[in-house]
């Protein structure tokens, strides 16, 4: 073969190889992320400045903190007082008053299972309004509860407020509202693709394009809120430290040695999300969302379970009426059920009918939660239908520390 031959065939050798190399660049997987992630949910520009806020989700969890405190505290409260405090006015703090923030229109509220006003939005959020008359009837009266009358008991120190049929309305709100409030706007508003990326906010977001006056993009503050919902309360310069809501539950459920690690799986995936974000590493930022729809949703199963043995071991003892208050944390929770989601069907793990079910089945008998023959098989049931759904036994979630 001629010198000029040779040449020709190491030169198509040559460019078929380079050819080959960017094909299998272009193809191959990323391993890893080529951006570091933090250790905690710190993150800053170039300046040192921190482009993280969640200053509406502090304030919010801060007014639900002070609305179930007086629907359970020792003083009278009126109905309108506390319609005012969910409608974002009327609290005993100022900023609070002032802060354009309010819980009721949060409620049922989210981009993927409400998107605007509908009947089922109205008729959660009329419920909680319901509880507010409940809870001015409690505080103002002085019958001690008993099977058909509404009144208090003596829950060791603390007086609690109870129902005819002995639901507890400061649990069903506080719990109600971890879930049609925090949990529906973390998983189905703050988290969705639908928010995330609507309109230019991916573009904007890869071209660092910030908020007016801001330091971060939308996306990136989208991420912070739903952080907020979750982590927002803790204090974390407390010793111990302080947790409140879902960051407390998490933490609950992360104490049973049949759930470790949940709390650092939960953390992590909402740090490593935020880090994604700010490197425009989309497909990161969806794996991590699906791990928090994921791991968030066995938290008020877990505790549903837990709650609902819990009760059940005390009916019928000299322990009746503390069970009550077990049950109500165990209703509050099923309802929470409502506004899980699952990744891959983007449907809650129990729909409205079954949890609507499940409820009304708590509370069926005419004596409500008094009707101990009826109700202890029933508790049975209903945990096993909800630990079955989630992959784990009700032994597991019994495990769990108070």
């Amino acid at each position: 073969m001629r010198r000029s031959s040779k040449l020709v065939c190491v030169a198509l050798i040559a460019i078929s190889s380079l050819v080959s190399c960017k094909k299998d660049e272009v193809t191959s997987p990323i391993i890893s992320p080529s951006y570091s992630v933090p250790n905690s949910y710190e993150f800053k520009n170039s300046n040192g400045i921190s482009t993280v806020d969640f200053s509406g989700q502090k304030t919010r969890l801060v007014m639900l903190d002070q609305i179930s405190a007086l629907m359970g505290g020792t003083e009278p409260v009126s109905e309108a007082t506390l319609l005012s405090m969910y409608d974002g006015t009327g609290f005993p703090v100022d900023s609070l008053n002032t802060s354009g923030k309010k819980l009721s229109d949060k409620t049922a509220a989210s981009v993927d299972y409400f998107g605007g006003i509908n009947a089922e939005q109205l008729t959660i959020r009329n419920k909680f309004k319901s509880l507010f008359k409940d809870a001015e009837l409690l505080t103002n009266g002085t019958a001690e509860a008993s099977k058909g009358v509404s009144g208090y008991y003596m829950y060791g120190t603390k007086k609690r407020y109870f129902n005819a049929n002995g639901l507890e309305p400061q649990q069903i709100f506080a719990k109600g509202m971890m879930g049609a409030c925090l949990l529906d706007q973390v998983l189905n508003t703050y988290l969705s693709t639908n928010k995330l990326d609507a309109g230019s906010n991916k573009v904007n977001n890869t071209n660092k394009v910030l908020e007016d006056g801001k330091t971060y993009t939308s996306m990136e503050h989208f991420w912070d809120e739903a952080y907020g919902y979750i982590y927002g309360n803790d204090n974390l310069s407390t010793n111990p430290a302080v947790y409140k809501y879902w960051s407390s539950y998490i933490n609950q459920v992360d104490a049973d040695p049949n759930f470790s690690g949940i709390k650092d799986v939960i953390l992590k995936a909402f740090i490593k999300g935020r880090a994604a974000i700010s490197n425009s590493d989309y497909a990161t930022r969806d794996a991590q969302i699906t791990i928090i729809k994921k791991e968030l949703a066995k938290v008020p199963a877990i505790r549903a379970v837990y709650y609902l043995n819990e009760g059940k071991t005390k009916l019928g003892t000299h322990e009746g009426k503390a069970a009550f208050h077990a049950l109500s944390e165990g209703y509050g929770f099923i309802w929470s059920l409502r506004f899980t989601q699952n990744p891959l069907t983007k449907a809650p793990y129990f729909s409205k009918e079954e949890v609507d079910a499940m409820m009304n089945d708590m509370i069926k008998d005419q004596n409500g939660l008094y009707a101990v023959d009826y109700l202890s098989p029933i508790l049975d049931e209903l945990a096993k239908k909800i630990a079955t759904r989630f992959g784990f036994n009700v032994e597991q979630a019994i495990d769990a520390t108070k």
